[in-house]
């Protein structure tokens, strides 16, 4: 029992800290989009906008900005779900997973994307849901495969966001292919980082060597 009880403090203490980041991250951003609304101003032109050196800020700024209420609120629930998850189940890579999603979608956007300023946070979601749907499958940890179905489970219609269909034109759905690639692509480099599949208790015991005397009609050592 004391075991038990030990543990569960561990687990609190690890679940507490999953909710920080994604806490602070979404506290700026509805901070941003509050300033932007009591100031009657627009951090749009803050946004990505391809192949332009005043849209280069936009790799570090867009994700902050979003276009309206609803547009946050949108994004809202999934970042702040998918960002525990992260944080919670690969809390050793947590923080170098979300910023180079949060940099390789920005970067992405301006070398390839419609001629527009693209902003909100969409592309992270997707980055996460990318990095956390097939983490788990390539390690072949249970725990973290169950995650990986849950995240197919819930957000798999997603993938349709990151493509040129007629209904995502008037989304950046560029954004949406360029976070999501970015979180495939991290899932795979990162697959030796972090939690690891346990090894199975036959793995780890030694073969036993064969001390078994060979037949005398094999020795080559018999005298005639």
């Amino acid at each position: 029992m004391k075991g038990l009880g030990s543990h569960i403090p561990i687990e609190r203490r690890r679940f507490l800290h999953s909710l920080i980041f994604p806490s602070f991250f979404l506290l700026l951003i509805f901070t941003i989009r509050l300033i932007e609304t009591l100031e009657s101003v627009s951090f749009a032109e803050y946004g990505v906008r391809p192949l332009s050196i005043e849209g280069l800020r936009g790799i570090l700024f867009s994700p902050l900005i979003h276009g309206d209420w609803q547009h946050l609120y949108s994004n809202s629930i999934s970042l702040f779900v998918l960002g525990v998850a992260l944080f919670y189940f690969y809390n050793k890579i947590a923080y170098k997973v979300f910023f180079l999603i949060y940099v390789l979608s920005g970067v992405g956007l301006w070398l390839a994307a419609r001629d527009s300023w693209h902003i909100g946070a969409s592309g992270i979601i997707y980055g996460l849901t990318g990095f956390l749907a097939l983490s788990g499958i390539i390690r072949k940890h249970i725990r973290l495969i169950a995650i990986s179905f849950l995240v197919i489970f819930f957000y798999g219609s997603l993938v349709w966001g990151a493509f040129p269909l007629k209904i995502n034109m008037q989304y950046s759905w560029e954004g949406h292919f360029w976070g999501g690639l970015a979180g495939i692509l991290l899932a795979v480099l990162y697959k030796n980082e972090g939690p690891q599949r346990p090894k199975s208790p036959l793995e780890d015991e030694p073969q036993e060597e064969d001390t078994e005397e060979d037949p005398y009609w094999l020795k080559t050592d018999i005298e005639p």
